[in-house]
């Protein structure tokens, strides 16, 4: 156990350079990339505590799936970076590395999908980690239903999103100019590059996510968020008479424990 927690504080304690320069400006349509991670920075107390037993479920699976050393563990690799990302502990973060390597007789959480529609017909996907299917059915339902919505069946809008990989990279944080860093993250592995928000944002397939996050690290380079997410191939705009039910229904998915993650493809949206 002890190298196991030497491995995983080096993994941590990477070197970050951070040389400033002058910045392009970029004005984006659309639904903010970075939204989710204003809403982040402004959790309270209660929410991070929410937050972070949702992140401890998941490093338990995957350390339950391939160790502890997530040097040796993609999965627990990712799932770290995203913790950090939600501003989870360090030592937090090894004290649930630590729980689940040394318990045997954890609870055996599934991972399931739900998708549906919110008002508007907005594409809704929902990702759980659940122990009891039928509560975590019940309860994403609901919510579906409080705000004006309806569950779907498997299928009915997922095939309006892509599937990838997408890191985000403060522009401050990288000794690359805009041109450098994306021939960097481009030989890296990564399928798109974009500069926004004082941002740089990469795009990669799932396979390539961990490898591409490893070489950014690597170089030296703070992630500010990475996962692998769900990317709406089009936008739609919700109606200002259903704001509150969104925010409603939006509420229900982000405080239930079961739900680790909600995508949608509503441009609009605060979250």
């Amino acid at each position: 156990m002890t190298e196991y927690i030497g491995i995983i504080q080096n993994f941590f304690n990477c070197s970050v350079h951070q040389i400033c320069f002058s910045r392009k400006e970029v004005t984006m349509s659309g639904h903010s990339k970075f939204a989710n991670i204003k809403h982040k920075k402004a959790r309270n107390d209660a929410q991070k505590g929410k937050i972070f037993t949702k992140m401890g479920r998941e490093i338990a699976v995957a350390v339950k799936e391939g160790g502890a050393d997530p040097l040796l563990n993609n999965k627990l690799a990712d799932i770290i970076r995203k913790a950090k990302s939600n501003n989870m502990p360090n030592d937090t973060i090894q004290r649930s590395i630590k729980k689940a390597s040394g318990d045997s007789n954890s609870v055996n959480y599934e991972y399931i999908t739900y998708e549906g529609y919110g008002p508007n017909g907005i594409a809704v996907i929902v990702d759980a980690l659940t122990d009891n299917k039928n509560r975590t059915a019940a309860n994403v339902r609901a919510a579906f239903t409080k705000g004006n919505g309806n569950m779907g069946t498997t299928g009915c809008v997922s095939f309006m999103f892509d599937k990838k990989g997408q890191i985000l990279v403060d522009q401050e944080a990288t000794n690359f100019d805009e041109d450098e860093f994306m021939l960097f993250a481009i030989d890296s592995g990564a399928d798109d590059f974009e500069s926004e928000d004082e941002m740089y944002v990469i795009t990669t397939s799932p396979e390539a996510f961990s490898d591409v996050c490893s070489k950014i690290e690597a170089a030296g380079i703070e992630i500010v968020d990475a996962k692998i997410t769900m990317i709406p191939q089009t936008e739609a705009t919700l109606e200002e008479i259903n704001f509150k039910a969104w925010d409603k229904m939006m509420a229900l998915l982000e405080e239930d424990e079961d739900v680790q993650e909600v995508y949608h493809n509503c441009e609009n949206a605060t979250v």
